[in-house]
């Protein structure tokens, strides 16, 4: 028989030259999702292409998810399928979100359509004015979801009403009376969900609210992200007890004048912390055991892939509004959520690779 190992080269040397060819074949076993990171296993900064026209973007702060026209204008008519969207995210992610942030990369949002909305997916909180509740499931999640916020411009994150919409989750869930549906409306609350921070009686049944000595306040918003999380806001969510809850001033059938800031209103009244409590009971879990750090991940709907400079300007926004640190001087007197909060509260939105399936 002929000699397949020539006496010049000894055998263990062809053995292990074959070794090694089988071990570079196993490599190259496609084992799920690959990522788009220039050859390395960390993907912190280059992204994934899970689909074709679902892919999470470089910085890992964002998905850009290319829907059909017909289900992306759907979105810009107010009849925007949020269900869709999550489940798509849950077939590639852990339930390990909070919120699900989808946005539109509009211009300008249609003019007849709202600057943001928030579907409520559970309620575990209890006195808070709402009931228990868990609708998790039918969103994709296994019960970590709390609520989904859609906002028709990604500028929304920086201007607002990105504050508003995640304190949405808290209230107005009948807290307190109100004339504006889930808002603080005519209100001593003055925060993020409308009312006014200080009230003068200007007699006859009159009164005139207002901000730092300034006349005007909204019933259901208050200058987008240019003022933190009000007193009554911060309780709801958990972030400080009912020994620093203030007092509450709720209108009574108030109705505004042609004066800015002025309103009629048949009397005023005044809920003190105990009498909330008394209503509604204590908040379960308290301040104490509350949650604290919150975890998002943002869904940017197009007809057409973004570009890099869309990509570019979405990332900073959203970096900026995530960090535990006031914005950076672009934002000028904007704030965060971590400086809404009064540093008590973080939201993390970047994707890592432990919260890939």
């Amino acid at each position: 028989m002929q000699n397949l190992f020539p006496n010049k080269v000894p055998i263990y040397v062809y053995l292990f030259l074959i070794a090694i060819a089988l071990a570079c074949v196993s490599c190259s076993k496609d084992d799920g999702a690959v990522m788009d990171n220039g050859g390395t296993d960390n993907p912190d900064t280059e992204g994934v292409d899970f689909e074709e026209n679902f892919v999470l973007e470089k910085d890992n702060k964002l998905i850009n998810f290319v829907l059909p026209t017909t289900d992306y204008d759907k979105f810009l008519q107010g009849e925007g399928d949020f269900a869709m969207v999550s489940n798509k995210v849950y077939e590639y992610f852990n339930d390990d979100f909070d919120f699900i942030f989808i946005l539109s990369n509009e211009e300008e949002k249609p003019a007849d359509l709202y600057f943001g909305v928030t579907r409520t997916t559970k309620n575990d909180v209890e006195g808070i004015g709402s009931s228990l509740f868990d609708n998790t499931a039918n969103y994709g999640s296994q019960g970590s979801l709390k609520s989904i916020i859609y906002m028709p411009e990604a500028g929304f994150v920086r201007n607002g009403p990105f504050l508003h919409e995640i304190v949405h989750y808290w209230g107005n869930k009948n807290f307190i009376p109100t004339t504006v549906n889930g808002h603080w409306g005519f209100s001593s609350v003055g925060g993020q969900l409308g009312g006014f921070k200080e009230l003068t009686d200007l007699g006859s049944n009159t009164y005139r609210g207002g901000f730092d000595g300034t006349a005007g306040f909204g019933t259901f918003a208050n200058g987008g992200n240019s003022l933190p999380y009000g007193n009554l806001e911060l309780y709801i969510m958990g972030l400080i007890g009912a020994d620093e809850l203030d007092p509450v001033q709720v209108a009574e059938n108030p109705e505004f004048t042609s004066e800015r800031g002025v309103f009629t209103a048949d009397n005023i009244t005044t809920f003190t912390a105990t009498d909330l409590i008394a209503q509604h009971g204590e908040r379960i879990p308290s301040a104490q055991n509350a949650q604290k750090d919150f975890k998002g991940i943002t869904v940017v709907i197009s007809r057409s892939k973004l570009s890099e400079a869309e990509i570019t300007e979405i990332n900073s926004n959203l970096d900026n509004f995530s960090r535990n640190a006031p914005p950076d001087g672009s934002w000028r007197s904007l704030q965060n959520f971590w400086l809404a909060t009064g540093g008590r509260a973080t939201l993390d939105i970047t994707v890592s690779q432990d919260n890939i399936k």
